[in-house]
């Protein structure tokens, strides 16, 4: 019988595979890595950079002057000065009207203070000058941020608004540029110290006012009957051949077992088809085809439309929220569906589902900062429009702006109508506290043919949205078609 003779095992075989996993390990950690930075600085780069607890940028401000921020048409917004003492002090010459978008500094930094941060305390001038001021021991200045703001824009909302609580966002629908912003009451950022514990007090006037939060971006509401663009196209989706075919005979109010929901001051409609109860608000025809939707579906929709999702925006902002779920009574169902309910939504988002609509369905990232210059003048970076993607197809986008002309044709928004252009547009008067009155909304665009600007204008407690918001909407038209 033979004996099995054993293989020897070569030492040096073993130590080579050894070598060659730790060469493999090694090169993936190296593959990674790269993959990392390059992820890092496509997408987190500037947020962190940004970041409010990255102590590192701090210190740019003891070698450089913080830059300029200017309005589109070079107005300047923010920018740095001296004290009695000689040091740096920031200055806000536009005070109050641009104190949301723009932000403050001293009480930690807010708005575009914050938002390019690294930018305004970067500077990009000539490598010689740079040696010169740093053998001379003094400061580069700054580069510059140029915004996309419209000065003229920004203060005849500010102005439109006046002493009542709201906000107004305008943005270009085609581009997502954010011409203006703006949220009152507001605060002047010059006089952020002085007025500090005043501003952030726990007494009730203090609070009620919230002058420091921006309504723009942060506050949130019922959507009322500006939510109606939602229900009508989850409708439009379920009924796609025969939605034109829907009528419903308005008393003034609609009844569904022991609950009742009313138009607006009990307004009876009469007959209607869906254009003209979307036209004329009617709350009993959007309460009887809710109860008709698939719960799922319509919450879906919501959510295609970024309820409960993040806003593609780089400036803070609250998040709207939609709760209805499949297994909703019959009076959640009947709220949900005409905008009120647990649905909120802030003035921004809602622009931006208008804007969405204006501009054949596709979302464009809104956006408040076109580029950064360096004090030469030389454009050291530069924005461009970006789509988030397509809220809802083309045709659907087209069937709402035909209800949304009809409002200001014939329905909510007459106050709207007028000669010198045309505009599709909601309005609402979204109901949150039975002792108060309603908030007033309008959301729409013009020209409704071909959509240059998009409008969101939110007044707290004025009652119709047609009687309050719209006739700010139509200044802030009137101010732009009229240069």
């Amino acid at each position: 019988m033979k004996r099995k003779r054993m293989k020897k095992t070569n030492p040096n075989q073993k130590s080579n595979r050894s070598i060659l996993c730790m060469t493999y390990f090694i090169v993936g950690i190296f593959v990674c890595l790269i993959v990392y930075l390059g992820y890092f600085m496509q997408f987190e780069r500037e947020s962190v950079i940004n970041n409010p607890y990255n102590g590192r940028i701090s210190l740019f401000s003891d070698k450089v002057v913080r830059g300029k921020i200017l309005a589109a048409d070079g107005t300047v917004l923010a920018d740095t000065g001296e004290d009695e003492f000689g040091d740096e002090k920031r200055e806000y010459p536009m005070g109050q009207i641009f104190a949301h978008a723009v932000g403050y500094l001293d009480k930690g930094k807010t708005g575009l203070e914050a938002q390019v941060n690294f930018y305004l305390l970067s500077s990009h001038i000539n490598l010689l000058q740079q040696i010169g001021n740093d053998l001379a021991g003094e400061k580069n200045p700054g580069d510059s941020v140029i915004t996309t703001l419209d000065a003229g824009l920004q203060k005849a909302a500010y102005d439109l608004l006046g002493d009542r609580k709201g906000a107004v966002v305008v943005m270009e629908p085609g581009t997502g540029k954010i011409l203006a912003m703006v949220s009152r009451p507001a605060f002047d950022p010059n006089t952020l110290d002085e007025e500090w514990e005043a501003l952030t007090g726990e007494d009730e006037n203090a609070k009620s006012q919230a002058k420091l939060l921006n309504r723009a971006s942060q506050g949130l509401y019922p959507p009322g009957s500006t939510f109606k663009i939602i229900t009508a196209l989850e409708y439009i989706r379920e009924h796609p051949q025969d939605y034109e075919n829907f009528t419903f005979d308005c008393t003034g109010y609609y009844q569904e077992g022991e609950y009742t929901i009313q138009c607006y001051h009990g307004t009876a409609h009469g007959h209607q088809n869906l254009q003209q109860a979307f036209a004329n608000s009617c709350n009993g025809a959007f309460a009887y085809l809710g109860l008709s939707l698939d719960k799922g579906r319509l919450k879906s929709l919501a959510e295609e439309t970024l309820f409960n999702n993040e806003l593609p925006v780089s400036f803070t902002y609250s998040k709207s929220s939609y709760q209805m779920e499949e297994t909703a009574d019959v009076w959640e169902t009947l709220q949900t569906s005409i905008g009120q309910g647990k649905t909120q939504i802030t003035p921004l988002h809602n622009g931006m589902i208008a804007a969405a609509i204006a501009n054949g369905g596709t979302l464009m990232k809104p956006y408040m900062v076109d580029r950064v210059e360096n004090v030469a003048g030389d454009t050291v970076k530069k924005y461009m429009p970006e789509a988030y993607g397509p809220l809802m197809s083309a045709k659907e986008a087209e069937t709402l702006t035909g209800f949304m002309k009809e409002v200001v044709n014939s329905g909510t928004a007459s106050a709207l109508r007028t000669d010198a252009y045309t505009v599709a547009g909601k309005t609402g008067s979204a109901e949150f506290d039975k002792n108060k009155e309603t908030h007033g909304w309008f959301v729409g665009f013009a020209p409704a043919e071909n959509p240059e600007i998009a409008v969101s204008v939110l007044v707290e407690e004025s009652g119709s949205g047609g009687r309050t918001a719209a006739p700010i909407a139509r200044g802030i038209f009137d101010t732009y078609f009229s240069r």
